[in-house]
Protein backbone atom coordinates (compact mmCIF):
# COMPACT_ATOMS: atom_id res chain seq x y z
CA UNK A 1 0.00 0.00 0.00
CA UNK A 2 1.23 3.28 -0.91
CA UNK A 3 1.66 5.90 1.84
CA UNK A 4 0.08 9.49 0.90
CA UNK A 5 2.39 12.07 0.24
CA UNK A 6 1.79 15.78 0.31
CA UNK A 7 3.95 18.35 -0.39
CA UNK A 8 4.53 22.23 2.05
CA UNK A 9 5.61 25.33 0.39
CA UNK A 10 6.29 27.89 2.68
CA UNK A 11 7.64 31.39 0.78
CA UNK A 12 10.00 33.71 1.75
CA UNK A 13 13.34 35.17 0.71
CA UNK A 14 16.85 33.57 1.31
CA UNK A 15 19.80 34.92 3.24
CA UNK A 16 20.33 36.01 6.48
CA UNK A 17 19.27 39.57 6.07
CA UNK A 18 15.69 38.32 5.65
CA UNK A 19 15.83 35.89 8.64
CA UNK A 20 12.78 37.27 11.15
CA UNK A 21 10.90 39.44 8.51
CA UNK A 22 6.93 39.25 8.11
CA UNK A 23 7.56 38.56 4.60
CA UNK A 24 9.89 35.00 5.80
CA UNK A 25 7.23 33.75 7.99
CA UNK A 26 6.03 30.93 5.81
CA UNK A 27 10.27 30.27 5.99
CA UNK A 28 9.33 30.40 10.18
CA UNK A 29 6.50 27.98 10.45
CA UNK A 30 8.30 25.36 7.89
CA UNK A 31 11.02 25.74 10.45
CA UNK A 32 8.51 24.82 13.71
CA UNK A 33 6.65 22.22 11.44
CA UNK A 34 9.92 20.85 11.06
CA UNK A 35 11.42 20.93 14.44
CA UNK A 36 8.46 19.53 16.14
CA UNK A 37 7.98 16.78 13.76
CA UNK A 38 11.78 15.56 13.48
CA UNK A 39 12.19 16.71 10.25
CA UNK A 40 15.60 18.23 8.52
CA UNK A 41 15.37 20.73 6.13
CA UNK A 42 18.42 20.63 4.11
CA UNK A 43 18.83 18.94 1.47
CA UNK A 44 19.34 21.36 -1.33
CA UNK A 45 17.45 20.26 -4.66
CA UNK A 46 14.51 21.67 -6.84
CA UNK A 47 16.27 25.34 -5.93
CA UNK A 48 14.93 24.91 -2.61
CA UNK A 49 16.20 23.59 1.01
CA UNK A 50 13.90 20.57 1.50
CA UNK A 51 13.06 18.01 3.97
CA UNK A 52 11.40 14.68 3.63
CA UNK A 53 9.62 13.00 6.78
CA UNK A 54 6.17 11.80 8.30
CA UNK A 55 3.33 13.81 9.59
CA UNK A 56 0.45 11.61 10.60
CA UNK A 57 0.96 8.62 8.36
CA UNK A 58 2.02 10.92 5.96
CA UNK A 59 4.46 11.26 3.92
CA UNK A 60 4.93 15.10 4.06
CA UNK A 61 8.38 16.85 1.63
CA UNK A 62 8.65 20.60 3.14
CA UNK A 63 9.83 23.09 0.72
CA UNK A 64 11.80 26.39 1.01
CA UNK A 65 12.30 27.78 -2.38
CA UNK A 66 15.86 29.51 -2.74
CA UNK A 67 14.80 31.43 -5.36
CA UNK A 68 13.33 34.55 -3.59
CA UNK A 69 9.95 34.91 -3.24
CA UNK A 70 9.13 36.30 -6.96
CA UNK A 71 10.48 33.49 -8.30
CA UNK A 72 8.59 30.91 -5.81
CA UNK A 73 6.96 28.71 -8.51
CA UNK A 74 9.86 28.07 -10.50
CA UNK A 75 10.88 26.12 -7.39
CA UNK A 76 7.36 24.10 -6.93
CA UNK A 77 6.97 22.96 -10.80
CA UNK A 78 10.22 21.62 -10.68
CA UNK A 79 9.68 19.45 -7.81
CA UNK A 80 6.24 18.93 -9.35
CA UNK A 81 7.40 17.73 -12.41
CA UNK A 82 10.19 15.19 -10.46
CA UNK A 83 7.93 14.08 -8.56
CA UNK A 84 3.80 14.39 -9.19
CA UNK A 85 1.09 15.32 -6.66
CA UNK A 86 -2.21 16.45 -7.27
CA UNK A 87 -2.47 20.19 -6.58
CA UNK A 88 -4.88 19.56 -3.27
CA UNK A 89 -2.21 17.18 -2.09
CA UNK A 90 -0.23 20.90 -1.74
CA UNK A 91 -0.30 23.23 1.18
CA UNK A 92 1.29 26.94 0.73
CA UNK A 93 2.15 28.82 3.69
CA UNK A 94 2.56 32.63 2.65
CA UNK A 95 2.17 36.18 4.59
CA UNK A 96 -0.63 38.48 3.76
CA UNK A 97 -0.60 41.83 4.80
CA UNK A 98 -4.37 41.97 4.08
CA UNK A 99 -5.04 40.11 7.50
CA UNK A 100 -3.84 41.60 11.15
CA UNK A 101 -1.18 40.37 13.08
CA UNK A 102 -1.87 36.84 14.72
CA UNK A 103 -4.90 36.35 12.66
CA UNK A 104 -4.91 32.68 10.24
CA UNK A 105 -6.91 31.93 6.86
CA UNK A 106 -6.51 28.68 5.74
CA UNK A 107 -8.12 28.61 1.90
CA UNK A 108 -8.64 25.71 -0.69
CA UNK A 109 -7.64 27.93 -3.54
CA UNK A 110 -8.10 31.46 -4.86
CA UNK A 111 -6.28 34.61 -6.35
CA UNK A 112 -2.74 35.71 -5.48
CA UNK A 113 -4.22 38.72 -3.51
CA UNK A 114 -1.72 40.99 -4.72
CA UNK A 115 1.22 38.74 -3.44
CA UNK A 116 3.87 38.06 -5.94
CA UNK A 117 5.06 34.83 -4.65
CA UNK A 118 1.77 33.77 -4.81
CA UNK A 119 1.36 34.89 -8.22
CA UNK A 120 4.58 32.94 -9.23
CA UNK A 121 3.02 29.87 -7.98
CA UNK A 122 -0.20 30.59 -9.86
CA UNK A 123 1.56 31.05 -13.46
CA UNK A 124 4.16 28.15 -12.60
CA UNK A 125 1.30 25.19 -11.32
CA UNK A 126 -1.26 26.73 -14.16
CA UNK A 127 -3.90 26.97 -11.36
CA UNK A 128 -4.63 28.90 -8.31
CA UNK A 129 -6.86 25.88 -6.99
CA UNK A 130 -4.07 24.66 -4.27
CA UNK A 131 -4.60 25.11 -0.43
CA UNK A 132 -2.96 28.03 1.10
CA UNK A 133 -2.68 29.20 4.71
CA UNK A 134 -2.47 32.83 4.70
CA UNK A 135 -0.31 34.31 7.97
CA UNK A 136 -1.25 37.96 8.86
CA UNK A 137 1.73 40.02 9.11
CA UNK A 138 -0.53 43.25 8.85
CA UNK A 139 -0.33 46.71 7.06
CA UNK A 140 1.92 49.41 6.71
CA UNK A 141 -0.19 52.34 7.91
CA UNK A 142 1.32 53.96 4.31
CA UNK A 143 0.56 51.71 1.24
CA UNK A 144 3.91 53.82 -0.29
CA UNK A 145 6.10 52.04 2.10
CA UNK A 146 4.83 48.43 1.78
CA UNK A 147 8.10 46.54 0.54
CA UNK A 148 9.95 48.12 2.82
CA UNK A 149 7.10 47.09 6.00
CA UNK A 150 6.86 43.37 4.30
CA UNK A 151 11.03 43.00 4.23
CA UNK A 152 11.05 44.90 8.05
CA UNK A 153 10.86 42.73 10.99
CA UNK A 154 8.24 42.43 13.34
CA UNK A 155 8.01 44.80 16.41
CA UNK A 156 8.38 43.41 19.77
CA UNK A 157 5.04 44.01 20.73
CA UNK A 158 4.23 41.68 17.89
CA UNK A 159 6.39 38.96 18.54
CA UNK A 160 4.43 37.41 21.43
CA UNK A 161 1.10 37.22 19.03
CA UNK A 162 3.56 35.44 15.83
CA UNK A 163 5.05 33.05 17.86
CA UNK A 164 2.05 32.18 19.27
CA UNK A 165 0.42 32.29 15.52
CA UNK A 166 3.65 30.26 14.14
CA UNK A 167 2.78 27.60 16.55
CA UNK A 168 -1.27 27.66 15.51
CA UNK A 169 0.00 27.99 11.90
CA UNK A 170 2.31 24.49 12.28
CA UNK A 171 -0.82 23.28 14.00
CA UNK A 172 -3.37 24.06 11.20
CA UNK A 173 -0.75 22.85 8.48
CA UNK A 174 -0.78 19.11 10.72
CA UNK A 175 -4.75 19.43 10.81
CA UNK A 176 -4.72 19.73 6.90
CA UNK A 177 -2.37 16.68 6.58
CA UNK A 178 -4.80 14.59 8.65
CA UNK A 179 -8.15 15.61 8.30
CA UNK A 180 -7.96 17.78 4.66
CA UNK A 181 -8.90 21.06 3.70
CA UNK A 182 -12.14 22.22 5.19
CA UNK A 183 -12.04 20.53 8.67
CA UNK A 184 -9.04 22.65 9.17
CA UNK A 185 -10.01 25.23 8.02
CA UNK A 186 -13.59 24.86 10.08
CA UNK A 187 -10.74 24.67 12.90
CA UNK A 188 -8.45 27.32 12.66
CA UNK A 189 -10.45 29.81 10.68
CA UNK A 190 -11.16 32.82 12.97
Amino acid sequence: MDIPTKLIIGLGNPGKEYDGTRHNIGFDVIDHLARINHITVAKRDYRALVGDGRIADTRVFLLKPQTFMNLSGESAAQFLRQRPLALTEILVITDDIALPVGKLRLRAGGSAGGHNGLKSLIAHLHSQEFPRLRFGVGAPRDASVQIDFVLGKFSKAEQRDVEETVDRAAAAAEAWIRDGIEPAMNKFNQ
